[in-house]
């Protein structure tokens, strides 16, 4: 018996030695992961030169490091989940240790002045889902191993210094929704990969050196509601595809080398249509007429191209504010042609204020139902035309008119 007990209080001793030692060990471990956390924010505080704000003073050992400014950790896992530092006037280089925030999910350091390049080591967060790195001075290239990031949903990376190519490697992010590369100085060609991204709802790529065509594959993102590529060296034509993707809000490809025609049908296969902006190309053809049943239409941008024809009926264009048709081969061109008849269909547009359709080939009279533009109407061009006869005194009703160009047509009679 005094043996049975012997091996009983033996065995009660290992076992609570056992779980004293898995408890050390298991505490260590804890430790050692928070503690990775936490020497991993301080390697970032390391790299900032300039904290105008003094944002980063709680970072210290005093608090735990979850209470520091702009951080914020899970419950479960007490560990950095949003980093969030925008808008704090910071400066510096972001830390290459930031790759060991292994549960990060969210790193918004927008609208500071961060420079040197993106450390590749943001692909080791294989959580993230919302890189904000807008407007600082980020140079060097987009690393193509963002593309780790399984999970990433908004990739922000405007109005930088960023160089080099559109990595082909971030077709592989089936999450992705927004990409937004707009002012950096990328260049090379729109990967035909961006087309494996089904999620995504916008695009935009404006004001870069991008060249090369507008891939094909683009029109296979059924969910794309915005895609902006102006203002670089894009040719080639608009890819057919892309006007039949219905939940399009927004086309924003002005000043590019594009080329051929708008489809017939665009009124009817983009209905949610606000904005298309197409301007500065080589766009040639008729404006369709089916243009009116895009009924959301507020902005109608198709200046400085090659268009040609009537200008057909606006009327159902409701919300429409602002129209430039300038510099085209619009109109007859003749005097005794009805080329601005159309401006009526403009008085059923309450919020219109622009209309600039100088350097063109519009004949006709100036008809007096332009008196009747809404009450925000501001700036009228149509000098450099072929418009004959006299203005209409109704235009004294446009009281908030301010500017008004008619120069060079073949007016007759004193000005209202």
């Amino acid at each position: 018996m005094r043996h049975s007990r012997l091996n009983c209080a033996h065995l009660h001793c290992s076992w609570l030695l056992f779980i004293a030692v898995f408890m050390l060990c298991f505490g260590v471990i804890v430790s050692t992961t928070n503690d990775s956390d936490r020497l991993a924010l301080l390697a970032f505080k390391a790299e900032i030169t300039s904290d105008p704000f003094e944002r980063l003073n709680s970072w210290n050992d005093s608090t735990d490091f979850c209470q520091w400014y702009g951080v914020t950790c899970g419950h479960r896992h007490h560990k950095v989940t949003v980093l969030d530092l925008h808008s704090q006037g910071l400066s510096g280089s972001i830390s290459l240790h930031i790759g060991n925030l292994s549960f990060l999910r969210e790193l918004r350091l927008q609208n500071n002045s961060f420079r040197l390049e993106i450390p590749p080591q943001i692909g080791q967060l294989r959580r993230l889902q919302m890189l904000y790195l807008s407007n600082n001075s980020l140079t060097g290239e987009i690393p193509k191993n963002i593309s780790a990031c399984s999970n990433l949903v908004f990739l922000l990376l405007e109005y930088n210094q960023l160089v080099g190519g559109i990595p082909l490697e971030l077709g592989s992010l089936s999450n992705l929704q927004t990409i937004d590369f707009t002012a950096n100085q990328l260049t090379g060609s729109i990967p035909s990969s961006m087309g494996n991204l089904t999620s995504l709802e916008a695009i935009s790529c404006y004001q870069n050196c991008l060249s090369g065509i507008i891939p094909q594959s683009l029109g296979r993102l059924t969910k794309l509601k915005t895609l902006i590529l102006g203002s670089n060296g894009l040719s080639g034509t608009i890819p057919p595809t892309i006007f039949n993707l219905s939940l399009l809000i927004e086309i924003d490809i002005k000043a590019n080398q594009i080329g051929g025609g708008l489809p017939e049908e665009i009124g009817f296969t983009l209905p949610n249509l606000q904005d298309l902006s197409i301007g500065y190309n080589q766009l040639a053809g008729s404006i369709p007429l089916s243009i009116s049943n895009a009924t959301n239409l507020r902005r109608l941008d198709l200046g400085g191209n090659e268009l040609s024809g009537k200008v057909p009926s606006l009327a159902n264009l409701r919300n429409l504010w602002f129209v430039t048709l300038f510099t085209n081969n619009l109109g007859s061109g003749g005097s005794n042609v009805d080329d601005m008849s159309f401006l009526c269909s403009l008085t059923n547009s309450a919020k219109l204020m622009v209309l600039v359709m100088h350097e063109n080939r519009l004949g006709g009279t100036l008809p007096a139902c332009i008196g009747n533009f809404s009450a925000t109407f501001v700036a009228l061009r149509l000098g450099q035309n072929l418009i004959s006869g006299e203005i209409p005194k109704e235009i004294g009703n446009l009281v908030n008119l301010e500017a008004f160009r008619m120069d060079d047509n073949l007016l007759s009679g004193p000005i209202p």
